[in-house]
């Protein structure tokens, strides 16, 4: 029982890691991009505010996908057994 709980744990681990870690990706990936002219002047933070928005859109889309891909993987192996 215990093993279960621990694996439970590290999932939960690695999950909250990989949205930390795309999000700040995605972040620094969009400040590439020169979104602030399609804004009106002077509209500093509804810029950073779609800044955050879409970092966190694009990570949490990036994550998921990263976090279903490894626990599919672990469950390839039932298919040899």
């Amino acid at each position: 029982m215990e093993n279960l709980y621990l694996q439970a744990g590290q999932q939960a681990l690695v999950s909250v890691a990989a949205y930390i870690v795309f999000i700040g990706i995605s972040f620094y990936a969009l400040q590439g991009i020169r979104i602030e002219q399609l804004f009106k002047k002077g509209k500093t933070f509804q810029i950073q505010l779609f800044y955050i928005v879409m970092s966190i859109t694009i990570g949490s889309t990036v994550a998921d996908f990263f976090i279903n891909f490894t626990n599919w993987s672990q469950k390839i192996t039932y298919i040899f057994n």
